[in-house]
């Protein structure tokens, strides 16, 4: 159910678009950086543990 939205489709519908890929690499960095300060942290245990 789409809402009539006139001469404004366009400047709305990319607005929707510009959102989504925004929030999108939003998500994205912040699992590519939870990975990074993991595999950190680990190396950081592993040395104090002495294992590595």
């Amino acid at each position: 159910m789409m809402p009539e939205l006139g001469k404004y489709a366009g400047a709305v519908l990319s607005a929707y678009g510009a959102s989504l890929a925004l929030l999108a690499a939003l998500v994205v960095a912040s699992l590519w950086r939870a990975r990074r300060v993991k595999r950190a942290l680990d190396r950081v245990e592993a040395r104090r543990d002495g294992t590595a």
